[in-house]
């Protein structure tokens, strides 16, 4: 079986993680900066051929009444992109609070600042991937 890769795509940092080999929990995390399309697609690329990825699953960022705004827009053109470049398949997956909650894991670790800063990004990548992992359990 091949790894799962979750990934909250941002403008500046894009949080990225990957499943263990039984496709069952979180095993690995990146940030990649985002600044670059291109950049950060490379980047995923890379970790997605390294890593032995299958699958990608990206964040959908919906609004709390279920709708999309133009972040969506976004993740569903980035979503696109990865498709094209990796050749595998991508799924969205609706990502609504993973930021929020975590913050709130990382304020519970005493992460705060730029350490907090440079690890959001990829916690939320584990949420999302973590949700989707529950998610093919069921």
């Amino acid at each position: 079986m091949k790894r799962i890769m979750g990934i909250d795509y941002g403008d500046a940092r894009t949080g990225v993680a990957v499943s263990d080999l039984l496709c069952s929990i979180v095993g690995t995390t990146w940030v990649v900066p985002s600044r670059k399309t291109e950049k950060a697609v490379a980047d995923i690329v890379k970790i997605a051929k390294d890593n032995d990825v299958g699958k990608i699953v990206v964040g959908l960022p919906k609004n709390m009444d279920g709708t999309e705004g133009p972040r969506a827009e976004l993740c569903r053109a980035f979503a696109q992109t990865l498709r094209e470049a990796t050749g595998l398949e991508v799924d969205l997956w609706d990502e609504r609070r993973t930021t929020v909650e975590a913050h709130n894991i990382l304020s519970q670790h005493n992460y705060h600042g730029k350490k907090r800063k440079n690890t959001v990004d990829a916690v939320a990548a584990s949420l999302i991937l973590e949700g989707y992992l529950a998610y093919l359990r069921r």
